[in-house]
C-alpha cells in the first residue's frame, strides 16, 4: 500500500530491555525459541539456556500454545536430548490442526451451499497466512466471523454437520444474547467448543465497537488447501489479535508470536492501523501488546507505539487509582506470563486491568456501566422470568454482582483498617 509505514526499531530514547534472566529457565527457553530479534543469535540462546526441567518446559509450552515453535527450534539446532514426550506433543498438535483444517473447509463448503458468507480467521487461516503451514501454529478451535442476521441459518447448517450450540437459550434470551454477546460456541462428537461463530469480536460491555460491515468490505482472498477463502485484511487482523490478547490478559505467548509475525509484513499500512486504533479507543491496548512483544520477543516497536511508550510516568485515573504507564503495565503482566498465572476474568483485579488498558474516559465509563447492567447466561440460568418481565434481569445482574464482590471489598477494607 502506498501509505504503508515500515515498523521501525526502538528509538534510542527507549532503553534496551534485558532479555530473560528475570524469568525461570524454562520460560527463558520458550522466549529463545520464539524470539525473532537479532540481539543474540537464537541458536546460541537456545543452547545456553540450561539446565531444563523438560516436563515443566513441555507443560509451559502447552499452556502458551508454542509446541510447534519449540519442536522446530530444537530440530534447527540439532538438539539430540529432548524427550520423546515433546515429539508426541508435536505430533498430537499437528494431527489436531490438520483435522481442524479439513473441518473448516467442510463447514465453509456447507455455508456456501446455503448462501452464507463467513470470514474465518485465527486457527488454520492464521497459521497459513503467517507461517505457510497449518501445523506450524498450535490451535484448538475454529473462529468464523458472521453477520448476526445469518445466525439462525448458520445454526441449521452446522446442525447438518453434527454441531450443536454449547448453550441452549429461549428465543427471548437469544435475542438479548445477540444484542449484548459476541459468539456461539458449538460442540460435536469430537469435542466441546470446537467452532466459535462470532458476530462481534468482543462482548458489547468491553466497549470496543469494531465495524463488522467494514471487515467484510475490506476482506482479502487467499488459498487454503486449494480452496479460495476470504479473511480479514492485515490491518483489521492486527487490531483484532491485539484486542483478543488483551481480553485474555495477554496470558499466552503464542498470541504475541502471531502479532510479531504479522507485524513483519511489508504490506501493513501502519497509518491505517494507528487511525483505526485511535477511533476505537484501543491505542493503549495496541501499545501494551507491542511493548510485551518487544520485551519478550524482540519485536520492533511501530513509530506510533514508541510515542505512547515515551509519554512516561503514571497519571491520575479519573475513575480512581493511577493511569499506569505502558511500560509499567507490561512489566506487571510479563511475570504472570512466565509463571502460568492467570487473571480471573470475573475478578475485580481483571476488571481493573481492563480499565487501565483504555485511554478514553468515556470507554472506561461505558465498560463499567455495561458490565454492571448487562445480563448474561449466568443471570438467565439463575432465575427464569417470563418474557414480559425480561427487563428485570438487569436487577438480577446487579444483585448477583453485589453478592459476589461486595463481601470481598468489605473484607479487604476491614483488613486494611485493622493494620
Amino acid at each position: 500500500m502506498s501509505s504503508a509505514i515500515t515498523a521501525q526499531s526502538v528509538s534510542p530514547a527507549i532503553p534496551e530491555l534485558p532479555l530473560a534472566s528475570v524469568f525461570n529457565p524454562e520460560f527463558d527457553f520458550l522466549l529463545a525459541c520464539c524470539a525473532g530479534g537479532s540481539r543474540t543469535e537464537p541458536a546460541e540462546r537456545i543452547r545456553e539456556t540450561r539446565p531444563l526441567n523438560w516436563k515443566r518446559l513441555i507443560d509451559l509450552a502447552e499452556h502458551h500454545g508454542v509446541i510447534p515453535q519449540i519442536y522446530r527450534s530444537l530440530a534447527d539446532v540439532q538438539e539430540p536430548s529432548y524427550p520423546d514426550s515433546l515429539r508426541q506433543a508435536h505430533e498430537t498438535s499437528a494431527r489436531k490442526t490438520l483435522w481442524l483444517t479439513r473441518e473448516l473447509l467442510r463447514i465453509l463448503a456447507e455455508l456456501r451451499s446455503c448462501g452464507i458468507v463467513a470470514l474465518p480467521y485465527k486457527g488454520p487461516v492464521l497459521a497459513e497466512l503467517l507461517y505457510g503451514n497449518v501445523t506450524l501454529r498450535q490451535f484448538s478451535d475454529l473462529d468464523l466471523l458472521i453477520q448476526s442476521s445469518d445466525l439462525p441459518r448458520i445454526k441449521s447448517a452446522l446442525a447438518k454437520l453434527g454441531y450443536e450450540p454449547g448453550v441452549q437459550l429461549t428465543p427471548s434470551e437469544e435475542r438479548e444474547y445477540v444484542e449484548s454477546g459476541y459468539e456461539y460456541a458449538f460442540d460435536c462428537a469430537h469435542g466441546r467448543n470446537l467452532v466459535e461463530v462470532q458476530w462481534r469480536i468482543l462482548p458489547r460491555f468491553y466497549s470496543v465497537d469494531f465495524d463488522i460491515e467494514g471487515f467484510f468490505d475490506r476482506a482479502i482472498t487467499f488459498s487454503l488447501g486449494g480452496t479460495t477463502l476470504r479473511t480479514l485484511c492485515a490491518e483489521d487482523l492486527l487490531l483484532v489479535l491485539c484486542v483478543h490478547a488483551a481480553k485474555h490478559a495477554w496470558k499466552q505467548l503464542s498470541w504475541l508470536c502471531d502479532i510479531a509475525e504479522l507485524a513483519r509484513s511489508p504490506q501493513i499500512d501502519w497509518r491505517a492501523v494507528q487511525e483505526h486504533a485511535k477511533h476505537l479507543g484501543i491505542q493503549r491496548i495496541v501499545a501494551v501488546t507491542f511493548f510485551l512483544a518487544h520485551k519478550l520477543l524482540e519485536t520492533p516497536l511501530p513509530q506510533f507505539v514508541q510515542g505512547k511508550v515515551q509519554k512516561g510516568p503514571p497519571s491520575k485515573l479519573r475513575l480512581g487509582g493511577y493511569f499506569t504507564s505502558i511500560e509499567n503495565l507490561a512489566n506487571e503482566i510479563s511475570p504472570m506470563l512466565a509463571g502460568e498465572a492467570d487473571y480471573n476474568p470475573e475478578s475485580i483485579s481483571y476488571f481493573h486491568l481492563m480499565i487501565r488498558a483504555r485511554e478514553r474516559r468515556r470507554d472506561r465509563i461505558k465498560f463499567l456501566w455495561r458490565l454492571i447492567v448487562t445480563p448474561s447466561v449466568g443471570e438467565w440460568s439463575a432465575i427464569r422470568l417470563p418474557c414480559p418481565l425480561f427487563p428485570l434481569y438487569r436487577a438480577v445482574r446487579i444483585f448477583r454482582l453485589l453478592s459476589r464482590f461486595l463481601p470481598r471489598v468489605i473484607s479487604r477494607e476491614t483488613s486494611r483498617s485493622g493494620r
